[in-house]
């Protein structure tokens, strides 16, 4: 648990400095996905700074799917949001609402719920035919994303965020998936390649949300895959189980991690937006790992 706690905290930081990074270079022609935005935010050091961050917590997010139940691990993840917010206040002198101050700390009762609950990873590996899924669903993601250039700002925008949220969701479920590290039969695990693919699905989606539509829209829906969805893969093909008796604990703390992080999902909204760009419409409700949970601007 230790591990996936200070995951979250890479993760949320990292996203304070990669929030101006990203609104600081030119956005492309198209408003989908522009996979050239990639190397142009490699440029400003803010947005490097955060990946050597995001690269941390990445490592310490595998170490923490390899020995905690997913829903654990996810709800921990969902925290980077609260990190975001607390770091958002010492760094950018941002002021949080009593609202948010709640929400910071439903998440925190939320995983010390959880902690006491979950018990220990179940040892399935699954149907074959999730293994070699996932591979698969990473291209729906894809195209998901490539569709989303076609239609309107708000919808585009849940799109992206739940794609990207598909996308880190595939991580999680082939991480756990992949079995002992034996060189080379390891390279013929398709949960391998889902792990990389996913990742940069993900990452793309959401750096290209960064730029465009609602952020605020694109995180909830990040938010929700992300967490939800390999939760459930756990709980019915990996055999993870809270502990006997503390079912309904582990349940609560869930819903409470989870309501916490889209609670604070204002904190997608850019930090900043570069000189001489137009501004994105402020969210009209204040709910926003990496790559696109973002602080919300100065005020």
């Amino acid at each position: 648990m230790v591990c996936a706690l200070a995951s979250a905290c890479c993760f949320g930081t990292a996203s304070v400095l990669q929030a101006v990074a990203a609104r600081a270079v030119e956005t492309g022609l198209g408003s989908g996905v522009d996979a050239m935005l990639l190397l142009r935010v490699l440029r400003q050091w803010r947005f490097a700074a955060g990946l050597a961050l995001d690269g941390l917590g990445f490592l310490l997010q595998v170490v923490a799917l390899r020995s905690l139940p997913l829903y654990a691990v996810g709800a921990s993840l969902a925290a980077s949001l609260a990190v975001t917010a607390v770091v958002a206040v010492w760094l950018l002198d941002t002021r949080l609402s009593v609202v948010e101050w709640a929400a910071v700390a439903t998440m925190c009762a939320g995983l010390a719920m959880i902690a006491p609950a979950s018990g220990v990873q179940g040892q399935h590996s699954g149907p074959a035919a999730l293994r070699w899924s996932l591979p698969g669903l990473v291209l729906v993601v894809l195209l998901t994303g490539v569709a989303a250039g076609r239609i309107a700002d708000r919808p585009r925008a849940l799109l992206l965020g739940l794609g990207a949220g598909a996308g880190f969701g595939v991580v999680e479920v082939a991480v756990r998936l992949i079995g002992p590290l034996d060189i080379p039969r390891i390279f013929g695990d398709p949960a391998l390649y889902a792990v990389l693919l996913g990742g940069a699905a993900g990452f793309l989606l959401l750096t290209s949300a960064l730029q465009r539509g609602s952020v605020t829209v694109a995180t909830a829906g990040m938010v929700l895959f992300e967490t939800a969805g390999p939760a459930v893969v756990g709980i019915l093909w990996l055999g993870d189980r809270p502990r006997s008796g503390l079912e309904w604990l582990a349940a609560v703390g869930f819903v409470a991690a989870v309501a916490g992080a889209l609670a604070l999902t204002r904190f997608g909204k850019v930090a900043a937006d570069a000189p001489g760009r137009p501004e994105l419409p402020a969210p009209a409700s204040g709910v926003g790992r990496r790559p696109g949970r973002q602080p919300p601007q100065r005020q």
